[in-house]
Protein backbone atom coordinates (compact mmCIF):
# COMPACT_ATOMS: atom_id res chain seq x y z
CA UNK A 1 0.00 0.00 0.00
CA UNK A 2 1.51 3.28 -1.10
CA UNK A 3 1.13 5.90 1.57
CA UNK A 4 2.28 9.41 2.40
CA UNK A 5 1.89 10.88 5.88
CA UNK A 6 2.47 14.53 6.70
CA UNK A 7 3.40 15.83 10.14
CA UNK A 8 4.77 18.93 11.81
CA UNK A 9 1.89 21.31 11.34
CA UNK A 10 0.57 23.47 14.12
CA UNK A 11 -0.08 26.98 15.37
CA UNK A 12 2.72 29.51 15.06
CA UNK A 13 2.99 33.27 15.34
CA UNK A 14 3.72 35.38 12.31
CA UNK A 15 7.45 35.54 11.71
CA UNK A 16 7.96 32.12 13.21
CA UNK A 17 9.07 28.83 11.71
CA UNK A 18 7.79 25.29 11.27
CA UNK A 19 9.23 22.19 9.67
CA UNK A 20 6.85 19.85 7.92
CA UNK A 21 7.73 16.24 7.31
CA UNK A 22 6.40 13.80 4.75
CA UNK A 23 7.00 10.12 5.46
CA UNK A 24 6.57 7.80 2.50
CA UNK A 25 6.01 4.09 2.19
CA UNK A 26 6.98 3.89 -1.44
CA UNK A 27 9.03 1.19 -3.09
CA UNK A 28 11.77 2.95 -4.99
CA UNK A 29 11.23 6.18 -3.07
CA UNK A 30 14.29 7.76 -4.62
CA UNK A 31 12.66 7.58 -8.06
CA UNK A 32 9.73 9.78 -7.03
CA UNK A 33 9.60 13.53 -7.15
CA UNK A 34 7.80 14.87 -4.08
CA UNK A 35 5.75 18.02 -4.07
CA UNK A 36 4.21 20.13 -1.34
CA UNK A 37 0.88 21.80 -1.96
CA UNK A 38 -1.38 23.83 0.27
CA UNK A 39 -5.04 24.75 0.39
CA UNK A 40 -6.07 27.84 2.32
CA UNK A 41 -9.65 27.94 3.64
CA UNK A 42 -12.10 28.59 0.83
CA UNK A 43 -9.40 28.63 -1.84
CA UNK A 44 -7.98 26.31 -4.45
CA UNK A 45 -5.08 24.01 -3.75
CA UNK A 46 -1.79 25.58 -4.85
CA UNK A 47 1.74 24.46 -5.53
CA UNK A 48 4.35 25.28 -2.89
CA UNK A 49 7.51 23.38 -3.67
CA UNK A 50 8.88 20.20 -5.23
CA UNK A 51 12.07 18.17 -5.14
CA UNK A 52 13.42 15.59 -7.54
CA UNK A 53 14.07 11.98 -6.59
CA UNK A 54 17.78 12.56 -6.12
CA UNK A 55 17.24 15.87 -4.37
CA UNK A 56 19.39 17.74 -6.87
CA UNK A 57 16.54 19.77 -8.37
CA UNK A 58 14.01 21.87 -6.52
CA UNK A 59 11.27 24.31 -7.40
CA UNK A 60 9.35 26.88 -5.38
CA UNK A 61 6.35 29.07 -5.90
CA UNK A 62 7.24 32.77 -5.97
CA UNK A 63 5.24 33.34 -2.79
CA UNK A 64 7.52 31.10 -0.70
CA UNK A 65 10.87 31.34 -2.48
CA UNK A 66 13.54 32.55 -0.11
CA UNK A 67 11.47 31.61 2.96
CA UNK A 68 10.82 27.88 2.49
CA UNK A 69 13.37 25.14 1.87
CA UNK A 70 12.56 21.65 0.64
CA UNK A 71 14.90 18.72 1.28
CA UNK A 72 14.78 14.95 1.40
CA UNK A 73 16.49 12.02 3.07
CA UNK A 74 16.11 9.00 0.82
CA UNK A 75 17.62 6.68 3.43
CA UNK A 76 14.67 7.52 5.69
CA UNK A 77 12.03 7.86 2.96
CA UNK A 78 11.32 11.39 4.13
CA UNK A 79 10.89 14.85 2.66
CA UNK A 80 10.97 18.04 4.68
CA UNK A 81 9.66 21.54 4.18
CA UNK A 82 11.37 24.12 6.37
CA UNK A 83 9.15 27.19 6.57
CA UNK A 84 10.61 30.44 7.91
CA UNK A 85 9.25 33.98 8.22
CA UNK A 86 5.71 32.68 8.19
CA UNK A 87 2.89 35.10 7.40
CA UNK A 88 -0.86 34.93 7.86
CA UNK A 89 -1.14 34.06 4.17
CA UNK A 90 0.75 30.82 4.77
CA UNK A 91 -2.11 29.41 6.86
CA UNK A 92 -3.44 26.37 5.02
CA UNK A 93 -3.75 22.62 4.94
CA UNK A 94 -0.44 21.37 3.60
CA UNK A 95 -0.18 18.19 1.55
CA UNK A 96 2.73 16.20 0.20
CA UNK A 97 2.35 14.25 -3.01
CA UNK A 98 4.47 11.84 -5.05
CA UNK A 99 5.04 11.82 -8.81
CA UNK A 100 6.73 8.95 -10.60
CA UNK A 101 7.71 11.11 -13.57
CA UNK A 102 11.04 12.74 -14.32
CA UNK A 103 9.96 16.35 -13.96
CA UNK A 104 8.90 18.62 -11.09
CA UNK A 105 5.26 19.27 -11.86
CA UNK A 106 3.46 22.25 -10.41
CA UNK A 107 0.08 20.88 -11.47
CA UNK A 108 -1.55 18.83 -8.74
CA UNK A 109 -3.28 16.47 -11.20
CA UNK A 110 0.11 15.13 -12.30
CA UNK A 111 0.84 13.67 -8.86
CA UNK A 112 -0.06 10.04 -8.27
CA UNK A 113 -0.22 9.69 -4.49
CA UNK A 114 -1.34 12.14 -1.82
CA UNK A 115 -1.18 12.37 1.93
CA UNK A 116 -4.02 13.45 4.20
CA UNK A 117 -2.53 16.85 4.98
CA UNK A 118 -1.30 18.71 8.04
CA UNK A 119 -2.74 22.01 9.19
CA UNK A 120 -0.59 25.11 9.51
CA UNK A 121 -2.11 28.12 11.22
CA UNK A 122 -0.22 31.39 11.49
CA UNK A 123 -1.51 33.88 14.03
CA UNK A 124 -0.82 37.60 14.33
Amino acid sequence: QVQLVESGGGLVQAGGSLRLSCTASLSGFQTYAIGWFRQPPGKEREFVSAISGTGTSTDYSPSVKGRFTISRDNAKNMVYLQMNSLTLEDSALYYCAADSGMTLPVQDYLYDVWGQGTQVTVSS
